[in-house]
Parts: structure tokens; C-alpha cells; sequence
């Protein structure tokens, strides 16, 4: 009786979930399948697609085809962008841990007053829009912006500094961005952490540094883990920042999807980059659960 008991209100709670299920479907993996579809085709001549099988977009991840003798060759282009996008995404996410720890620290460890009033103000930022966020930034970091504009006043600098279109500023843009999301899931975990461990840590004569590397880091690695991932995920992808911090000249992955599917007319070329981005963004996560799981496992 129980047995059956159990199954009808499985196949209850399956029934009930069907229609969010659907949706689910409808609108997170149906266009996903196109997208996927979409890169098995050839490319139209005024965009769109042709519909013939090819896996000319996904060798264009790597290779391109010259046009005067349509011989294969190794696309530098497409690897410098795949390389910069990695590259600025793990240093925004290496910076803003090295800003964020300290900060989440700060919060976790000040009267619970106090602390609601800092949460509320690292939140401030989201509520104004990402590219008002990222026009701010270019305000501080153009010729005539903030920064220079102090500096030449101060008599340290005869010329401004060139930042802006370069790789610096869209990587100052993304830090400035994306903080928040290392500093919330790092203070989550630090406000758990049992401070009489600090104790016992100094008690067996510990350094700083081994208390913090031996006792602090493992204990909050969850934290540490989960901001990685919201910061390095994003990055990997971001189009807005990167376009008006780099000017166009400074591409990642996500404007060079743009740009197939805008000017390049190449969709079947951006439908298999944004699937490869999928694919890394998986990668990403699949790390991260196994990181979590294994710091979340006391004996791991």
C-alpha cells in the first residue's frame, strides 16, 4: 500500500510539474537546439541560413579558408580572441577575489547592524544598469576622464594616460562589474566560519599566514568556488562592457558572435561559437560541482 501510495503521488507531482517543464523547454532548450541546428547549415549569402548540411561553422572556430586558392589554414584571429576572452576573464576573477576576500571579511565580522548596512550598499550597483555601470567607468578611465584629468592637474603627467580602448580598461570595467557576485557567495560562507578556530589556530602558534592558508581558505573554499564561477562565467561571455571599453579593437568571444551574426552574415559560423562558449561555460560548472562537493565532503 505504501508502495503504491508513493507512485501516485509521483506520477502527481510529474503532472503538476509538466506544464513548468514544458515552458522550461520551450524557452531555455528549443532555442538552444536552433542555435545548435543552425551551425550544421550553411551560411545564406545575405545572412540567414541555407539548408544544407556542413561543418564549415565549426571548422571556422579554428580555421579559415583563403580565398584565392580555398586552402585551409590556421584561424590566429579566432585563437586570439578565445585567448584574450580566458585570459581577462580569469584575471577578473583572480582581482576581483583579491578585492572581494577582504571586503566579505570586513562585513562578516562587523555588528550585525553594521553588516546589513555594508550587504545594502555592495548591492547598490545592481540596481542601475550594466551599461550605465560601464559609461561610469569610461568616464574615469577616458583622456579627458577622472584619472587624467587629476593627474595633469597635479603636475604628474604632461599627457594623459592611454587607457581606455585597451585591454586594461575593459578588464578594470569587468572587475568594477562583476565584484559584487564574489564578494555575496564569499561573505555567505565566511559569516558561517566559527571564529574560535582563529583561536585554536594561534593557540599551536600558527602564523598569520598558515592560519589563513590552513584553517581559513579550506573552510570557506565553498564561497571561494561559487564567486569564481559567477564572476569567471559572465566574463567569458560579456559583450557590453567589452565593446565599450575595447572600442571594437579589443574583441571577446561574445562580440565576435555578434559579429557573425551582424556584419560577418556568417550564422552558421556564430551558431558554432555559441555553442562552443557553451561548452566552456559546462566545463566551468561541472569544475565547480565537483569543487563544491569536494569541499562541502569532510572527508575529502
Amino acid at each position: 500500500m505504501e508502495s503504491e501510495a508513493r507512485s501516485r503521488q509521483t506520477r502527481r507531482a510529474w503532472a503538476l510539474s509538466a506544464p513548468a517543464l514544458f515552458l522550461l523547454f520551450l524557452a531555455a532548450a528549443g532555442p538552444l537546439m536552433i542555435v545548435l541546428v543552425y551551425s550544421f547549415l550553411l551560411p545564406g549569402k545575405y545572412g540567414n541560413v541555407e539548408w544544407g548540411f556542413s561543418l564549415d561553422g565549426w571548422r571556422g572556430i579554428l580555421y579559415t579558408r583563403d580565398i584565392f586558392d580555398g586552402t585551409l589554414k590556421l584561424a590566429d584571429a579566432h585563437l586570439t580572441i578565445f585567448w584574450r576572452s580566458v585570459k581577462l576573464s580569469l584575471l577578473t576573477t583572480i582581482i576581483t577575489f583579491a578585492v572581494g576576500f577582504p571586503t566579505a571579511w570586513f562585513i562578516a565580522t562587523r555588528a550585525p547592524k553594521a553588516r546589513a548596512l555594508w550587504l545594502f550598499l555592495i548591492t547598490i550597483p545592481f540596481w542601475t544598469n550594466l551599461l550605465i555601470r560601464t559609461f561610469a567607468i569610461n568616464e574615469v578611465l577616458r583622456n579627458e576622464g577622472i584619472i587624467n584629468t587629476v593627474l595633469t592637474r597635479a603636475g604628474l603627467i604632461d599627457a594623459p594616460i592611454r587607457m581606455i580602448n585597451t585591454d586594461f580598461a575593459v578588464l578594470v570595467g569587468m572587475a568594477y562589474v562583476y565584484l559584487p557576485l564574489m564578494v555575496l557567495p564569499l561573505f555567505a560562507a565566511i559569516d558561517r566560519f566559527d571564529m574560535r578556530l582563529l583561536e585554536a589556530g594561534y593557540d599551536l602558534y600558527a602564523s598569520r599566514l598558515a592560519v589563513l592558508r590552513r584553517v581559513i581558505l579550506p573552510i570557506v573554499k565553498p564561497g571561494i568556488v561559487a564567486g569564481s564561477i559567477l564572476v569567471f562565467v559572465p566574463s567569458l561571455g560579456a559583450y557590453v562592457t567589452p565593446r565599450v571599453l575595447g572600442g571594437g579593437k579589443n574583441m571577446m568571444i561574445g562580440n565576435f558572435i555578434e559579429l557573425q551574426f551582424g556584419q560577418g552574415r556568417n550564422w552558421p559560423l556564430g551558431a558554432a561559437l555559441s555553442m562552443a562558449l557553451l561548452m566552456i561555460v559546462m566545463v566551468a560548472l561541472l569544475v565547480y560541482v565537483r569543487a563544491a562537493t569536494k569541499g562541502s565532503n569532510p572527508h575529502g
